[in-house]
């Protein structure tokens, strides 16, 4: 599973890193995680407000900082 986190480094991205990071921990997914935070590349995603979960290749939240039990049952959905 790769999961990336959308954003140009603010406090919400790093916040939503944080989560995730957390999130796969606790359910022990095998996971990357990356993040994206060229201007380029994000507007290439279709996220206009970030931060944004990306899971595999598709867009899973944008603009806010979900709970990391939103995060959990969002990776575990993907899987």
């Amino acid at each position: 599973m790769e999961i990336t986190i959308v954003g140009t480094g603010c406090a919400k991205c790093k916040k939503l890193e944080e989560i995730a990071r957390e999130a796969v921990g606790d359910i022990k997914v095998d996971a990357v995680i990356k993040k994206m935070s060229d201007i380029n590349e994000i507007a290439k995603t279709g996220i206009l407000m970030t931060p944004g979960l990306i899971i595999d290749g598709k867009v899973k939240s944008t603009g806010k900082v979900p709970s990391k039990a939103e995060v959990t049952k969002i990776i575990t959905a993907s899987m």
